[in-house]
């Protein structure tokens, strides 16, 4: 099969496009023709070497994608060939740059007609992020006061419209130019990270959720009431040390389960939250994408067309 895949650690140009050996699935598992994967800030960590390094290669990326049942694993019933589904892969496994992928299917749910390959893969893992972050560990609830850092971002932008529909009001950062989208995600209030700091236009928050990490993560401490809580997913495994004893922070733990992404889903059908915007790129342009992505100012999603 096709994948994108490394052979060493590095640069976006070590990303390579070729054939690999085709995954067989085993007990419990599917084999999903993959249609499409998205980009996410870990595969270019992992391919940079910021993670365990690598052993054994070709290693191929990707942690989510949506597509079409290929053949069943023993023991299954749940799901049949021709079945289309998405998901994201269990903690530990990649591979979803590339035309097939086996994946347990407890953790694999059905696509709905309703949304395409794309818009599942853009889905998929910003949504289980947002959910576990939002409701799981922040446990927000209606009149309370969050700032989500980095409002644009594929699981920021999910978390805005989470926010809103569970009645917070929702403060987000964003540059000039991201400042209508965000708005039109439901954000009351947007500052501008790149003219303005945030420390000074608002104070009191209940909850803060920072995607951005480094400096911006240790000065969301200082907006934050007494008792109020904090959740980070981009400073690495562990929250960073709070500099004041009454606060709590977080570093969400992000399960894989079908539960989540039939919420995911049951969200979007019913008009809470909407599918990122996405840019679409061939899966043997994953150096080209992994750049953009790195720059971390994109808004939405990146997706690969696989197939």
């Amino acid at each position: 099969m096709k994948a994108a895949f490394f052979m060493r650690h590095g640069g976006p140009e070590v990303l390579q496009y070729g054939d690999v050996p085709d995954p067989v699935a085993g007990p419990g598992e599917l084999l999903v023709d993959v249609h499409a994967a998205s980009v996410n800030a870990a595969d270019w960590k992992m391919r940079a070497g910021s993670y365990a390094p690598v052993s054994r290669f070709p290693y191929v990326l990707g942690r989510d994608f949506s597509g079409v049942v290929a053949a069943l694993g023993q023991g299954l019933s749940d799901f049949k060939v021709g079945d289309p589904v998405f998901g994201v892969c269990d903690v530990g496994q990649e591979g979803a740059y590339a035309e097939k992928i086996a994946i347990k299917a407890a953790i694999v749910a059905s696509k709905p007609d309703a949304l395409s390959h794309a818009e599942c893969a853009a889905l998929a893992l910003t949504g289980l992020t947002a959910l576990f972050s939002i409701e799981d560990t922040l446990q927000l609830v209606p009149g309370e006061t969050i700032l989500i850092q980095g409002g644009a971002g594929g699981v920021a932008g999910f978390a805005i419209q989470l926010a809103k529909h569970i009645g917070a009001r929702v403060v987000t950062t964003a540059s000039a130019a991201n400042h209508a989208y965000v708005r039109g995600l439901g954000a009351d209030q947007v500052i501008d990270y790149r003219t303005e700091d945030f420390t000074q236009k608002v104070s009191g928050c209940d909850a803060v959720f920072d995607t951005v990490g480094g400096e911006v993560a240790l000065k969301s401490f200082a907006v934050l009431r007494s008792g109020g809580r904090a959740a980070f997913i981009a400073s690495g495994t562990s929250a960073p040390p709070s500099p004041r004893t009454d606060l709590r922070a977080y570093r969400p733990k992000v399960g894989r389960d079908r539960r989540h992404l039939e919420r995911i889903v049951a969200l979007v059908l019913s008009g809470v939250v909407r599918a990122p915007e996405i840019r679409r790129y061939p899966l043997s342009d994953a150096a080209a994408a992994h750049a953009v992505s790195e720059g971390r100012h994109l808004r939405g999603k990146l997706v690969f067309d696989v197939r």
